[in-house]
């Protein structure tokens, strides 16, 4: 899925994920849980419109899951 992005969305996850390492709740990242569908997830935003979507899997440890935007995702 990932490798099905643009470019430019690809480069933003890699910015974000870079973010997301050194601090997994900087505001930028809106991390938060998520419901329906999602139970179990957590969201961060890559862009205004894309989302990521992850796993945690304990002893700090995430997988990546989905990433599109808002509209693919919760829709």
């Amino acid at each position: 899925m990932f490798r099905k992005k643009d470019v430019w969305v690809q480069e933003k996850f890699r910015e974000r994920l870079s973010l997301f390492i050194k601090d997994i709740n900087h505001p930028l990242l809106n991390n938060h849980p998520l419901d329906g569908v999602w139970f179990g997830c957590r969201s961060i935003n890559i862009t205004g419109d894309f989302r990521a979507v992850y796993e945690e899997l304990g002893n700090d440890c995430f997988e990546f899951v989905a990433i599109g935007t808002h509209s693919e995702l919760y829709s």
